[in-house]
């Protein structure tokens, strides 16, 4: 199956633009939330690149903050970039396991492989086995106890437009790839 960000884009607006005043948009380098201001009417989710992945990271992002983070560029959340100490990466994957759950979430509504990321490739090693397995166990969660009202509204887009059955619980037999 072919993934395309423009799908991605066409879904999102399509489901949010309207009713949350935000679009999802391609950018260039660094991922990002624009709130709407004086130059720009709406909210933006910038993702990285076109990168299917990055938009559905992004997406999950927004589909977890409220309406007043959604005021607040990024959410009002801070960024420790690649090259985080022990603790510092303990704290970023504490951040992530949520985001990341609905991200494959997502991933499985699109027949699109997943990837967990521990997104700190120049500092502390970290544990990828169990970041993962913490990420399945709120993915599991959600599965049995609902989603957040937009991710699963994404979710249910999502399995329309690639014809995919209703999620089940995710085991540790089934194949996930982890990032490198």
């Amino acid at each position: 199956m072919t993934h395309h960000y423009q799908d991605l884009i066409q879904l999102f607006d399509g489901q949010f633009a309207g009713s949350y005043n935000t679009r999802l948009i391609k950018g260039t380098d660094e991922p990002v939330y624009l709130p709407a201001d004086d130059h720009c009417p709406y909210h933006r989710i910038v993702f990285a690149h076109g990168f299917y992945a990055s938009a559905l990271h992004e997406i999950a992002h927004w589909c977890l903050a409220g309406s007043r983070r959604r005021q607040l560029q990024d959410y009002g959340y801070w960024y420790c970039p690649d090259g985080r100490d022990a603790s510092q990466q303990a704290a970023f994957e504490q951040v992530e396991i949520k985001p990341q759950a609905i991200e494959w979430a997502f991933c499985l509504a699109a027949a699109k492989t997943f990837r967990v990321s521990t997104d700190n490739l120049d500092g502390a090693e970290p544990d990828r086995e169990g970041f993962t397995r913490n990420v399945q166990a709120q993915l599991n969660n959600y599965l049995k106890h609902g989603f957040p009202a937009r991710a699963q509204q994404f979710i249910r887009v999502l399995q329309e437009f690639y014809k995919t059955p209703s999620l089940t619980l995710v085991g540790a037999h089934q194949e996930v790839c982890t990032d490198v």
